[in-house]
């Protein structure tokens, strides 16, 4: 029985339904299993009741929230007939298992990815050329800002009681370029691995912290993710051709469930919350108008609200750390290795410039200037950039975990 040859629509809702319920089902055993089991527990505790029961050593199925993401689009797309279904066989596994961005993302959708396993593959110098740039700017992001950055906030998130406000808010500020260097690195590094293997893959991450508003933001972070919580939550929910009331819930909804994606942790939870509440008092208040440079500093303070929760190992943690930033509790700084931390911000600071240039002046980019010899001067700096800073000791992605 097949779903897109099926045409009693029972039977079709049948099938994509049961197809949703296995991939969810898988899903939430390996990642949701032992949190609703702890949830559970600690909800008798707080009535008083204490339950034994034995925590499932459960080993989490590296990537399994990005490809059963990619095999939902697939299944909902057919249903609705956006796209045919493939009778390959191995043409549908490898487009599920697509080396490149199996682990992390993008999270690609069939109608773009699958078609392209059917083409002849062509050397063309010209992708050559762009994938590697990419890794190497991706690798630049990865080893040299985010593991650098890893180093300083890790310390300083480990022992948030003995910490001053002013500590904390710059290891809050580090970690948003940590989280960005780390998975928009992963990303370029994907993207152009398979650029090198002449597949497509789709653009990731835009400058994000140049962003004016969420929307805004949310169209340049996470894009294949956040496009696909859009398609198959926010949309078929109603969207905003609902009352207000109906769509605000469903945007808040949206971006809730999307916490719930990234972890199970009641933090990922009130991250997801959070940038619920952004979104729906950003589109149904009254609109202030502010200078960009403003808007991009109020919405990037927010956000780094948003991401102690999602740092924090937990929300009394989050919460310590909210109180001291705000209140600028403490005395002292905590520069930690003073040559880490100067190195960090300079990473950060050839980071900016970039992304800069990127925004606003995209013909300026050295990696890809029109002149040979400034290209090549650029990339053999960036490598030697790379091999004498990087940190190569910190591999770990923190995408991996979801």
């Amino acid at each position: 029985m097949k779903l897109d040859s099926e045409v009693n629509s029972k039977r079709r809702k049948t099938l994509l339904i049961l197809s949703i319920l296995i991939n969810l089902g898988f899903l939430g055993f390996f990642k949701y299993y032992n949190f609703f089991q702890e949830s559970f527990v600690d909800a008798f505790t707080f009535f008083g009741q204490k339950l034994q029961v034995d925590r499932l050593n459960i080993i989490l199925p590296v990537g399994i929230s990005f490809y059963t993401f990619q095999t939902l689009s697939y299944t909902i797309d057919v249903y609705k007939k956006k796209f045919p279904a493939t009778l390959d066989i191995i043409g549908f596994y490898t487009f599920v298992s697509f080396f490149p961005q199996l682990v992390a993302g993008p999270i690609e959708r069939a109608s773009t990815l699958l078609p392209q396993f059917f083409n002849k593959r062509t050397f063309e110098y010209e992708k050559i050329s762009t994938g590697l740039k990419m890794i190497l700017w991706g690798l630049f992001m990865k080893v040299v800002v985010a593991d650098r950055l890893s180093l300083f906030v890790d310390e300083v998130y480990s022992d948030v009681v003995s910490q001053s406000g002013i500590s904390l808010a710059m290891a809050t500020f580090f970690f948003s370029f940590q989280i960005y260097c780390d998975f928009a690195g992963y990303s370029l590094m994907a993207i152009g691995t398979a650029k090198m293997f002449d597949f497509d893959l789709m653009t990731n991450f835009k400058r994000p912290y140049f962003a004016t508003s969420f929307k805004s933001f949310w169209s340049r972070w996470h894009i294949s993710l956040s496009t696909w919580f859009r398609d198959y939550v926010y949309i078929p929910l109603g969207g905003s051709k609902v009352s207000k009331f109906k769509s605000g819930f469903n945007l808040f909804l949206t971006f809730f469930v999307s916490g719930f994606w990234h972890g199970a942790n009641w933090t990922f939870l009130v991250w997801g919350a959070l940038h619920g509440f952004y979104q729906v008092i950003e589109k149904y208040t009254i609109k202030i108008k502010l200078p960009k440079g403003i808007l991009v500093l109020l919405v990037f303070i927010l956000t780094n609200l948003a991401w102690v929760f999602f740092r924090a190992p937990s929300v009394s943690s989050a919460m310590v750390i909210l109180k001291k930033i705000i209140l600028f509790q403490g005395n002292g700084f905590y520069f930690g290795d003073k040559g880490i931390f100067l190195y960090s911000v300079l990473g950060i600071i050839v980071l900016i410039i970039n992304d800069l240039i990127e925004e606003f002046r995209p013909n300026w980019n050295l990696l890809y200037h029109k002149n040979a010899l400034v290209r090549l001067i650029s990339i053999v700096l960036l490598i030697v950039y790379i091999i004498s800073f990087g940190v190569f000791d910190q591999s770990q992605f923190i995408y991996f975990q979801f």
